[in-house]
């Protein structure tokens, strides 16, 4: 099950997703789940980067969307909506204060093990939520 969280500063929410979700659910439906969820990242992404003042996270995920189901039979534009949206996953990191993940590590996974490419993806967003939830991802200390 999702946890959903408010994005501070808009009204938007986010979703903290397993990160199977992303690599599993459209094996099962068959493609469908995967369109539903990159739409999503990307809405997510882009209200987050209003919420911070900047466009480097996008500004229409419908366009996101369009490259990867219409724009894959051209291939260049559903190739540059996951250029992209890898990017922006990395900004949204950046933006948090985080570790962005790893640009060639992506890109081996998109091209081996694509499955394993959207929960890369997920594994990276999910710690951008739950710093907008007000979690933390630094370790508490021991008490001795």
């Amino acid at each position: 099950m999702a946890e959903i969280v408010n994005i501070r500063g808009t009204e938007a929410t986010a979703k903290i997703r397993h990160i199977l979700t992303p690599a599993l659910l459209p094996i099962i439906t068959l493609g469908i789940y995967f369109f539903y969820w990159w739409y999503q990242i990307n809405r997510e992404m882009a209200d987050y980067g209003r919420a911070k003042g900047t466009k480097e996270l996008g500004d229409s995920p419908g366009k996101s969307l369009l490259a990867v189901t219409l724009g894959a039979l051209i291939i260049v534009p559903a190739l540059v909506s996951i250029w992209n949206t890898t990017k922006r996953v990395q900004a949204a990191q950046r933006l948090t204060g985080l570790e962005p993940i790893n640009g060639w590590i992506a890109l081996i996974l998109f091209l081996v093990i694509s499955p394993a490419y959207d929960a890369y993806l997920q594994s990276g967003l999910n710690p951008v939520w739950k710093t907008q939830a007000g979690e933390t991802e630094q370790p508490q200390p021991v008490p001795a």
